[in-house]
């Protein structure tokens, strides 16, 4: 069978379980993707759209970069597989010293997984250790958030706040985890940028740690910047309140990077971009360009250097890891992306492109079913006026956004919008031409069905 007749149109779409999906209705109207290039993809239809969210988050790069692709092709011609454990090679060190120089303060310790949810669990692990390593081992419980979405493994799961995520699993959940409000208020409506109410919700961990005991936290986990649930950008001083209750009573702060790693808020990460440094942070998707699963936990040095002296010599500090951690290809792309980052100068680009792009964004709040627009460097999201059931009306501005030719996330009845950095102006400008075709085609139809 050829590349092409695989990538194409298949002769059974029932086998597949498809994740987070309507498998009933897709299966009777399709969106297959066929092909990739820049910020453009192409479906089974031939209809060409562009790229409106990078994927999910992770091909700020574009599609079909050759530089990554030589990459992994030169690797594995060389060197397929390393069994991670007692044993490396030279990639994954060269890689986890540039990751390190991007770092905020000292998060210089690189422990590599294989995706976003894997990385959350991994910092959740390695705060229980620490604390254990330290002699604080009572220290069992996790505060997270509402709206928070920290992957779907079950510690993931736990801390995260995505009603649906949380309901459907509720009785294998992690017990111990708390979780404070959102940051999303009222008065937030068509905001850009940070919020200048609401750093005072930060107070909820004050409040958590005197209910529940300071001493029987062992971390705090947010998303800088709440990315699958609409962008909810932080309150002005939110997170650096955070900061300083953790320091106060002991608690690690973990900055869930996923999304906001590698640039997306015009900073390598959006830790340095609000000048807040956490004790650990997660990172995956743009750490390959998403072209190979990985994720990434940077951890302080303190921490690191606790649980390792905490081991007797030659024996296994942390018993944790993954067949894949690290594996070869996936730090061929990685390394390839970083020398992208630095000659494109990158972080700049995506700095320098913000304000054109969230000025296009907000001038979409004229359409009658806009009920919210907000965004952060090239993060934003757009709330449609809920209709009959939260996500009826979301899905079908998606659905009338594809076939406007222009492709994103849609959570809930929220547009997640996240273009590629290496977009021009006019990709833009594009984008927000056919959001407002899309959208727009959606509220006159919505209007004529009231009637």
């Amino acid at each position: 069978m050829s590349n092409r007749s695989r990538t194409g149109i298949p002769n059974s779409l029932q086998e597949h379980w498809m994740p987070f999906t309507s498998n009933k209705g897709f299966k009777k109207d399709p969106r297959l993707i066929t092909e990739a290039k820049g910020v453009y993809i192409k479906d089974h239809k031939g209809r060409t759209q562009i790229d409106a969210s990078s994927g999910l988050f992770c091909n700020p790069l574009g599609h079909g970069r050759k530089e990554i692709i030589n990459a992994i092709t030169k690797q594995l011609e060389t060197l397929d597989f390393v069994t991670p454990f007692q044993q490396g090679f030279g990639g994954s060190f060269e890689l986890a010293t540039k990751i390190s120089k991007h770092t905020p303060g000292d998060l210089n310790q690189i422990f590599y997984t294989i995706c976003g949810s894997t990385a959350v669990e991994t910092a959740l692990k390695i705060s229980i250790a620490y604390h254990k390593a330290r002699g604080q081992g009572h220290r069992f419980r996790f505060v997270g958030r509402e709206r928070a979405y920290h992957g779907m493994n079950i510690g993931g799961t736990s801390v995260g706040g995505m009603i649906n995520n949380v309901k459907t699993f509720a009785n294998i959940l992690m017990p111990g985890v708390v979780h404070m409000r959102h940051t999303h208020l009222p008065e937030h409506k068509f905001v850009k940028g940070q919020p200048e109410t609401g750093a005072e919700l930060a107070s909820d961990l004050e409040r958590i740690a005197k209910n529940f005991g300071a001493e029987n936290i062992a971390a705090c986990i947010v998303e800088p910047i709440s990315g699958s649930t609409g962008t909810l950008v932080p309150p002005k001083g939110y997170l650096n309140k955070l900061r300083e209750i953790c320091d106060k009573h002991e608690i690690l702060l973990i900055f869930d990077e996923v999304i906001t790693g590698w640039g997306r808020t015009g900073s390598a990460f959006a830790a340095q971009e609000y000048g807040v440094t956490p004790d650990i942070m997660t990172m995956a998707k743009a750490t390959t360009n998403g072209i190979v699963p990985m994720g990434v936990v940077a951890v302080k040095e303190k921490i690191y250097d606790t649980i390792v002296n905490s081991a007797p010599e030659g024996v296994i500090e942390m018993f944790h890891g993954y067949t894949y951690s690290g594996i070869p290809v996936a730090v061929a792309a990685a390394l390839a992306v970083q020398d992208i980052f630095e000659k494109e100068d990158i972080f700049n680009r995506a700095k320098n492109l913000s304000s054109y792009f969230l000025d296009g964004l907000f001038s979409l709040k004229d359409i009658d079913c806009v009920e919210n627009i907000r965004g952060y460097g090239l993060m934003g999201g757009i709330d449609i006026k809920m209709s009959e059931k939260p996500g009826k009306a979301g899905f079908s501005v998606y659905k009338e956004c594809y076939e406007a030719g222009v492709n994103f996330k849609a959570t809930g009845d929220c547009l997640i919008i996240a273009p590629p950095f290496i977009c021009e102006k006019s990709h833009i400008d594009e984008i927000v031409e056919k959001l407002r075709k899309g959208i727009g085609n959606y509220s006159k139809t919505s209007k004529k069905n009231s009637k």
